[in-house]
């Protein structure tokens, strides 16, 4: 099995331009990504990128937090487009896990993402709530495990043989730090990762021979130590 690459960006062009490549098999934007593109009306924004990614899934999460209020963003979220997935945050900003919000949208067949994951523990209610024939993203966060210290290979181990018999259930890596996580994603049989356009990029060099790349370091170092007309 090849680990799908999904792009982590929500900027109106990038996306453009990456829908366009078959390396890339899908989109997750969030809150901030959405900020950051410099989106002002999120609804009239998201639809803009919906009308050039047609086809290939694309998660836009909701950023009320209560249950009532949640709902109400993810079903009108969810009437936007077919390739639509619905962002859930596992919990909110209490630390209230958000199982019922899980439970009810996915009862209604609506496609869900539910980021935020960090623990098994969090795969396994999550698990549980969801409706085994609509299909859905638990999007476990590596890199900023990774960041702390903490190896989050065995929580995606576990993720992964929790799921891997319902094929509506899919693990995806999230918060990708280096394009060696790719590796590591395709060898313990993730069904997702999702990237920034910088580290999908990289991918394009894999395979290069340790030999070209000793000479490609050295002759980058050459070329900025005479631009800089260093001398001693």
């Amino acid at each position: 099995m090849r680990t799908k690459i999904f792009c982590d960006i929500a900027d109106y062009e990038t996306i453009k331009s990456f829908n366009s490549k078959s390396m890339v098999n899908g989109f997750t934007t969030n809150p901030s990504l959405m900020r950051l593109a410099g989106a002002k009306n999120y609804k009239k924004y998201s639809l803009k990128i919906l009308k050039i990614c047609k086809k290939k899934p694309i998660s836009f999460e909701v950023f009320a937090d209560n249950s009532k209020d949640m709902l109400k963003q993810a079903y009108e979220i969810n009437s936007w487009g077919k390739n639509v997935y619905v962002k859930i945050p596992v919990v909110n900003s209490k630390g209230e896990f958000t199982g019922s919000v899980i439970k009810e949208l996915s009862n209604n067949g609506i496609k869900l993402n539910i980021t935020a994951v960090y623990t098994f523990k969090q795969t396994q209610m999550i698990y549980k709530k969801l409706n085994k024939k609509t299909k859905s993203i638990i999007s476990i966060f590596a890199g900023r495990m990774a960041d702390k210290g903490k190896d989050p290979i065995p929580i995606f181990k576990k993720s992964i043989s929790l799921t891997k018999k319902n094929k509506n259930i899919e693990i995806l890596w999230a918060s990708t730090r280096e394009a060696y996580n790719y590796t590591q994603a395709n060898q313990i049989n993730c069904n997702i990762i999702t990237m920034p356009p910088k580290v999908i990029n990289l991918i394009n060099g894999f395979g290069k021979s340790f030999k070209s790349m000793t000479l490609d370091t050295v002759k980058g170092f050459l070329v900025d130590s005479k631009k800089s007309k260093f001398s001693l």
